[in-house]
């Protein structure tokens, strides 16, 4: 790979959600600012960009010099718009995935969703990446439990639009959406009858389910097929300008060998690394061991794993089939390959580096 760093290059941006992420870890580690310190290389976070409009980039990705990871959704919603970036690594952490109902309703399985009523989010941002989680989680136990689309009813729940009454109220949960970890409104609905499944995932999904003393229907991660797990949550793509990769693939590959060194990191510290996605979901740790498994630290890997990849195009092409995408892509083209390619090849090389200590 050839070595053309630009000496006027003066910032590295980069994005994650609060999810788990191996970017978002390196961040938080300061692996960013040892690696690029040094040569006057500043990197910000997206959240320090003070105009709103380059912090829309965590969604459309338009800004230059910039690295994203975190929900795909947004990431392939850009893509679809024409933003020119590529996927340099995906992370698969398997997530829980719950539907949930009342107690009462009797649904306790998929094939109990028959003639229900699925509650569907609505939010006002660019791109609805909640509602097309939930549509692909509620439409997949609807497969699963061999019910069509049509034998359910769809209700739809407007985000950020809770208040209390006796049936909430009773419960002592503030159903806003910062209590309510951004699924108050379905909540809200669910628990007053109002619809009778929803779908919930992550740490903060799996508290609430049990918080509020849901039947959980059924947990999606479970399923041994990547394919059917897909979401917007996994794979979780590491993504980066075209622009940004062209000028500088030694600083591509550098900023990429940092995130690939967290799986190893974190192998090997796991009381840390369940401390980092715990700050970063905003949930205790039981809840985080709960949600993403006792060995959550094994699984902050970055890599192209073909299954990884078959699962991200079989979920771009419902997010396609849904309306959710402008224009349709593929995903195989979309990947490049070559800055992890050429971390292999350094780590098979074994020579000394100051800056990449990656073996993957």
């Amino acid at each position: 790979m050839t070595n053309i760093t630009d000496k006027s290059l003066d910032t590295i941006w980069y994005t994650r959600c609060p999810t788990p992420t191996p970017l978002g870890l390196a961040a938080k580690l300061g692996w960013f600012e040892d690696e690029f310190g040094a040569e006057g290389i500043a990197i910000k976070s997206l959240k320090e960009a003070g105009n709103p409009a380059e912090r829309e980039s965590h969604y459309d990705h338009h800004l230059t010099n910039s690295f994203r990871q975190g929900g795909n959704v947004p990431a392939i919603w850009a893509k679809s718009l024409g933003r020119n970036t590529r996927v340099i690594g995906l992370n698969w952490i398997t997530e829980f995935q719950g539907i949930l109902a009342r107690r009462e309703s009797g649904i306790l399985s998929p094939k109990d969703l028959r003639g229900r009523r699925l509650g569907l989010p609505r939010h006002g941002n660019s791109i609805d990446f909640g509602r097309a989680g939930a549509l692909r989680g509620l439409v997949t136990a609807l497969e699963l439990g061999g019910i069509g689309e049509a034998e359910v009813e769809w209700i739809d729940i407007a985000s950020g639009r809770e208040n209390s009454d006796a049936r909430t109220a009773a419960l002592g949960f503030p159903f806003n959406q910062r209590g309510g970890g951004g699924y108050g409104s379905q909540l809200q609905a669910l628990i007053r009858g109002e619809v009778d499944a929803i779908y919930v995932k992550g740490a903060g999904g799996a508290q609430l389910a049990h918080q509020l003393d849901t039947q959980i229907v059924l947990d999606i991660a479970q399923h041994p097929d990547k394919v059917v797990r897909a979401n917007n949550g996994a794979p979780r793509p590491v993504t980066v300008d075209q622009e940004f990769l062209d000028a500088h693939p030694d600083l591509s590959a550098r900023f990429l060998a940092r995130v690939v060194e967290i799986g190893q990191w974190a192998e090997g510290h796991k009381a840390e690394a369940i401390a980092y996605i715990s700050r970063e979901t905003g949930s205790a740790e039981a809840w985080v061991r709960y949600a993403y498994g006792e060995d959550v630290n094994e699984h902050l890997k970055t890599d192209l794993e073909e299954s990884s990849i078959a699962a991200l195009e079989a979920f771009k092409d419902f997010l396609f089939a849904r309306g959710f995408l402008k224009q349709d892509f593929s995903v195989r083209e979309w990947i490049n390959p070559e800055p992890l390619n050429w971390l292999r090849s350094y780590a098979r090389k074994d020579t000394a580096s100051p800056t990449l200590r990656v073996v993957v």
